[in-house]
């Protein structure tokens, strides 16, 4: 690979000297890493950015000569107080791992903030399609397979909320004191810091939340940024959800908190498209609706899910929140080319603001 003034990936540290902002991989202190943990082998490794543009944290395809393994990284420091916490992601994925729970093999972490200048983790690399804007061959033409694959979201959703908390590796991630009060209190925080402007439904959202808090139901895992988005289907068999992706916000909390983000972000066949604009292809015919998604999950979970619609405010709200965020680093000039899509959240935040609002008639 040949770096570039501006490139977010060099080849080597004194390369790094030259560029107007820190490069996100050095690809000399990778490879010295993957040989620490004995992944791979080759001089050379070829690094490119997979995944959404624009999001929150960065994920690359590293490749070998012997090996092809995916690292995952957060934005540039400085960072918002226990946000982008890589360490904590990948240990919560480590302990859901041998409970059978749908997750990629975590093979390094990396705590030394000297190799990147932030903590990273390696993680196996898995074949399959995450579907964003675009259905894959075998959902196109498929309707049947589609309303599978609705069907498949659902029922992952209910395997990560059975795993046994009280396990040694999750029960480590248990906190006394209510998770709807931490939820709403460090989002409303994390506002504070991550605000560009004025939008003062934010404010009022969130004073609401806090001040209607639903009894809470008995702690599960939860991932926290549930949608199709962040699930990886077989590439042989796209009805079939192979990984969830991205534990950066999964904690042990209320499972009502994945149903409402899961029907809040969900774009429905024949019915309103979310706000937040991901995965719109669930709109496509054949896709459950949002209610048979909500039915689906009583059914199997064997869980009522009243508050419902605090839970779904709460996660329009939190999406705000933490656009928020991307769309500040966007403005800051601290995003990429290949980042651009962050520009629609100059508008998105206060539509998911104003989204939340309407669920609570406010």
């Amino acid at each position: 690979m040949t770096s570039t003034p501006g490139s977010d990936i060099v080849e080597t540290a004194a390369e790094a000297t030259v560029l107007p902002l820190p490069p996100l991989l050095v690809l000399e202190r990778v490879r010295e890493f993957l040989d620490l943990h004995g992944l791979g082998s080759g001089e050379k490794i070829r690094a490119r950015r997979i995944g959404e543009g624009g999001g929150s944290n960065f994920t690359f395809l590293l490749e070998r000569a012997e090996g092809r393994y995916v690292l995952r990284r957060p934005p540039r420091p400085p960072l918002p107080p226990s946000a982008h916490d890589m360490v904590r992601e990948a240990k919560l994925q480590l302990a859901l791992a041998p409970l059978g729970i749908r997750v990629p093999s975590i093979l390094a972490v990396c705590e030394d903030e000297s190799v990147l200048g932030v903590p990273f983790y390696v993680m196996d690399y898995l074949e399959g399609d995450v579907i964003n804007t675009r259905l894959p061959p075998g959902l196109r033409e498929d309707e049947a397979a589609r309303r599978r694959l609705g069907e498949d979201l659902v029922d992952t959703l209910v395997e990560i909320h059975a795993a046994d908390v009280g396990t040694p590796g999750l029960a480590a991630f248990a906190r006394p004191g209510s998770y709807l009060e931490r939820q709403v209190r460090r989002f409303s925080q994390l506002w504070e810091v991550n605000a560009t402007r004025d939008i003062p439904t934010v404010a009022e959202v969130g004073k609401w939340l806090g001040e209607h808090l639903p009894e809470p139901l008995a702690p599960t895992v939860v991932h926290g940024d549930y949608r199709l988005g962040n699930m990886m289907v077989a590439r042989d068999e796209p009805d079939r959800i192979v990984a969830v992706l991205d534990w950066e916000m999964g904690a042990i909390g209320d499972p009502r908190a994945d149903v409402g983000y899961l029907i809040g972000t969900y774009n429905e066949p024949v019915g309103a498209s979310s706000p937040l604009g991901t995965s719109p292809v669930t709109a496509t015919p054949g896709f459950p609706s949002r209610d048979e998604l909500v039915d689906r999950y009583i059914e199997r979970s064997g869980r009522e899910v009243e508050s419902l619609a605090w839970f779904e405010a709460l996660a329009l709200w939190k999406a705000a929140v933490f656009c928020e965020a991307i769309y500040g680093r966007y403005v800051r000039g601290e995003l990429t080319a290949g980042d651009a899509r962050a520009s629609r959240f100059e508008t998105g935040v206060p539509l998911l603001a104003e989204a939340a609002a309407a669920v609570l008639r406010l």
